[in-house]
């Protein structure tokens, strides 16, 4: 019997414990059983962070390639395709390569109680050991400290990208106690580069890192960037580029931009020249990020000038992010948009609805998620003139484009897993043997 990656990690699933118990054991037993894989690693950048983390990656990752090095990447979660997690020397893991790594890995685990990301954080690392890479770009899935990636103990640098509150049921609900679970994956004697966060935040950080003796780099101290006439430069005290803006939209990519070069400055400052940089901002990728689409089904409803966007904001700093960028378009943005269960949805609504001229609130089908009923009603209370309902993508944009001038932008947000959805419109769904 031929079995699928869906079939494969539909049974990692049925495997969660009935109670997650935050802590490294059960991947750390998975892969003593599988011979260390994670011990058989190329050089480790480890980031952090509660928005931010895999638009850093995106940008090192276009950076090295740039400059013909060889990289591995693990970031979660996926949009459409399971396989987007794992990217091996350059590629996105094939099917037949991940159903024979999921494999392998569900028989040594052999059905103890194990979480997805864990179990497919060992598959991740499984695949990793087996193929050649120069260097290994790591995110972390939830947290630091007891996040399944943090069983990497010897990183070549690692990040805090951002802070800001999210998962607080299982992070904390202060922003010193969120910092304190992200600076978990801080090592000794390894450097860490430290964004743009609260002052509370990186007092926690930076406390870590003394007690460590990490040596730290820190946004606004140890590099700076800021918009020029032709695009924008980075500046720290080792150089300055003058770069062209970044492929990826809205100026908080900026700031990811910068300390991309930081961290693999901090890593190993001899790999990539200014050039490498400069190739990078117009080459990087980082699908359902502000992301514009161009083709497809859902792109085929719209009438003649109107644009389909996508972004994934699903937490109050990514939701204000997502509303400067909003402002900065200067033509009237109509937002579909879903929010799981474990979201803040007033906080997300909040910075987005007074930008919109129209909110329509859709479940995001297969999770546990908000009502649209809800969603919309909330959306008034906060100030939406036009707040309303239906029951998936396809339809809202139907209607938004019916209604909505040839010259406006539709844009759906709110989480990663509603534009995985819009994505995946646009493929079809591939299995292997």
């Amino acid at each position: 019997m031929r079995e699928t990656v869906d079939d494969l990690l539909a049974r990692f699933n049925a495997l969660h414990p009935r109670v997650i118990d935050l802590s490294l054991r059960r991947i750390e037993t998975l892969l003593n059983k599988l011979g260390r894989p994670h011990d058989r690693l190329p050089p480790v950048i480890h980031v952090a962070g509660t928005n931010g983390k895999g638009s850093v990656l995106a940008f090192c990752r276009a950076a090295f390639e740039a400059a013909g090095i060889s990289v591995h990447q693990y970031v979660s979660p996926h949009l459409a395709r399971f396989n987007e997690r794992i990217i091996l020397a350059g590629r996105e893991i094939d099917d037949d390569r991940l159903c024979h790594t999921l494999s392998a890995v569900d028989d040594a685990n052999d059905g103890s109680p194990i979480t997805f990301f864990e179990i497919t954080t060992a598959a991740a690392f499984h695949a990793f050991a087996q193929t050649p890479a120069d260097v290994l770009l790591l995110e972390t899935g939830l947290g630091g400290r007891l996040d399944a990636t943090n069983v990497v103990t010897c990183p070549s640098a690692v990040a805090i990208v951002s802070i800001d509150f999210d998962h607080q049921g299982y992070l904390g609900d202060t922003l010193e106690a969120i910092a304190g679970e992200k600076a978990g994956i801080l090592r000794r004697d390894v450097p860490v580069l430290v964004g743009d966060l609260p002052a509370a935040a990186r007092t926690v950080i930076l406390e870590r890192a003394h007690d460590l003796g990490a040596p730290v780099h820190q946004h606004g101290v140890d590099w700076i960037h800021a918009v020029s006439a032709s695009g924008w430069t980075y500046n720290s005290s080792d150089r300055t580029i003058a770069m062209p803006l970044p492929a990826l939209p809205g100026a908080h990519q900026l700031a990811n931009a910068a300390l991309a070069i930081a961290l693999t400055d901090a890593a190993n400052p001899a790999l990539l020249s200014d050039i490498h940089w400069q190739v990078a901002m117009t080459s990087v990728e980082w699908p359902g990020r502000l992301q514009q689409l161009t083709e497809g089904p859902l792109v085929e409803t719209l009438n003649r000038g109107q644009e389909l966007w996508l972004d994934g904001a699903h937490n109050p700093a990514a939701a204000r992010a997502l509303a400067k960028w909003i402002r900065s378009r200067n033509r009237p943005v109509h937002a579909i948009l879903g929010i799981l269960e474990t979201k803040d949805p007033e906080n997300v609504l909040k910075p987005l609805v007074l930008e919109c001229a129209s909110v329509t609130a859709v479940p995001v089908h297969g999770h546990r998620c908000f009502s649209p009923e809800y969603l919309a009603t909330t959306a008034q209370a906060h100030g939406a003139t036009t707040a309303r309902t239906a029951s998936d993508i396809k339809s809202a944009i139907e209607r938004v484009a019916t209604e909505a001038p040839s010259d406006e932008v539709i844009l759906i947000c709110g989480s990663l897993y509603l534009v995985g959805q819009a994505l995946a419109a646009r493929q079809d769904q591939v299995n292997c043997s």
